[in-house]
């Protein structure tokens, strides 16, 4: 299947956020991160303590001040990014924790007031698979025909042996049921994956993408593993010495995902980020733009693009 170089970002050789956002609305979109002050199954003990041991806080490290409700967080961002895109487009975004792991009625507390802004063209929610009941598909479903929702997944590795490494905590038939789950009631799925876990090869990473195009997924991001101070993975790391990509992997790898990566899925991100005070390695990390730039490079100096090796797997 070979994708149509003239539906891509004219710098880019992948279908870009950036740019499907502005072929759809013909305005800068921008996604304001909110604090809500969920909790996670993975921490509180439902499934385990402490958390997937890559994470230090829940992703919460860019959102809004949880001390203040989500209308508060959102009007106080909108106001920032307004001065510096003032005919901005924008999506109030759930992203600490997970932020399903709550009743109906609490959800309908935190959901209902961003519902009602203006001029927003959606609701982005960052969530775990192992995070939803038929009770939450039901209003999520509602929700979704007044206004368009977009659940966030983790998912990092198809590796299962990884997985457990990473203290993930869920299963991948957990995470297919629920992405064909909401799928069957078109809400529009994104999924994390990390690059560069403990032991994993590039093989494994491509395999990782190699099951998303098996599944009705919208949109990926592509984060790089981030040893972050506090975290378990920073004693793993301390302990066992394990290896980290340099750019130049990480580079390689990810324009070999995005090659085979299904053409219609959109590529919301192409590496991770993280306060500087906590990150520990990669330290090539700190320059995202380098890494976006490295990848755009590579991808022109291959003359290749998203999906020039995609097969569709056959039942």
């Amino acid at each position: 299947m070979v994708i149509k170089m003239e539906l891509m970002d004219k710098n880019k050789r992948y279908n870009s956020l950036d740019r499907y956002y502005k072929s759809k609305f013909n305005k800068k979109v921008a996604k304001i991160s909110i604090d809500a002050g969920f909790t996670c199954p993975n921490k509180d003990g439902k499934k385990s303590y402490g958390g997937c041991t890559f994470c230090l806080s829940g992703s919460n490290e860019f959102a809004g001040d949880k001390m203040k409700n989500v209308l508060e967080q959102f009007q106080d961002i909108k106001k920032v990014i307004e001065n510096k895109w003032p005919e901005s487009l924008f999506i109030p975004y759930l992203q600490a924790n997970s932020n399903t792991y709550a009743s109906v009625d609490k959800l309908k507390e935190i959901y209902e007031p961003l519902a009602s802004i203006p001029n927003i063209i959606g609701i982005s929610i960052a969530t775990r698979c192992d995070c939803f009941t038929e009770e939450i598909y039901e209003y999520l479903n509602e929700l979704n025909k007044r206004i368009p929702i977009q659940i966030e997944l983790g998912l990092q590795t198809t590796n299962e042996k990884t997985a457990k490494l990473i203290n993930r905590g869920h299963t991948m038939i957990e995470f297919d049921n629920c992405v064909k789950k909401l799928a069957s009631l078109n809400i529009e799925v994104v999924t994390h994956v990390i690059n560069g876990l403990p032991y994993e090869t590039e093989e494994d990473m491509l395999e990782t993408v190699r099951h998303i195009n098996s599944l009705p997924i919208k949109g990926i991001k592509f984060h790089s593993l981030l040893i972050l101070k506090g975290t378990k993975l920073y004693q793993q790391y301390l302990e066992n010495n394990f290896k980290i990509l340099t750019l130049e992997e990480y580079v390689s790898i990810t324009v070999k995902q995005i090659e085979i990566l299904r053409p219609d899925i959109i590529i919301h991100r192409l590496g991770a980020d993280s306060s500087l005070e906590n990150l520990i390695a990669p330290l090539w990390t700190r320059k995202k733009l380098v890494v976006m730039n490295e990848i755009d490079k590579l991808l022109r100096a291959k003359d290749t693009y998203q999906g020039k090796y995609y097969e569709k797997k056959t039942e």
